[in-house]
């Protein structure tokens, strides 16, 4: 009795990567269908790059968001002996 081999059946993927499904407006699939053209690359690639910009931001908005939770319960000014030296060396320089 043979057995069914399922993975052989499967076609390979010819790029690296996952595959997904996702539903967006149309206008705005087609408004990337034409920024795709424009650039020269395909949908794949217009996608990833448009998703690493937006995790980028979101992690930038993240450390942001900390420092402004840790400069708002402590002090930023300038200690007033390094201001004294910065004011004495600026002196100098003009």
């Amino acid at each position: 009795m043979s057995t069914f081999d399922a993975s052989a059946a499967v076609i390979p993927s010819y790029t690296p990567g996952m595959k997904i499904a996702v539903s967006i407006p149309d206008d705005v699939f087609q408004a990337a269908e034409e920024l795709a053209a424009q650039e020269r690359c395909s949908r794949s690639s217009l996608y990833t790059r448009a998703l690493r910009r937006l995790l980028a931001e979101v992690r930038y908005d993240e450390i942001t968001e900390r420092l402004n939770e840790v400069y708002s319960t402590e002090s930023s000014a300038l200690d007033p002996v390094l201001q004294a030296l910065q004011a004495r060396a600026l002196s100098r320089d003009t």
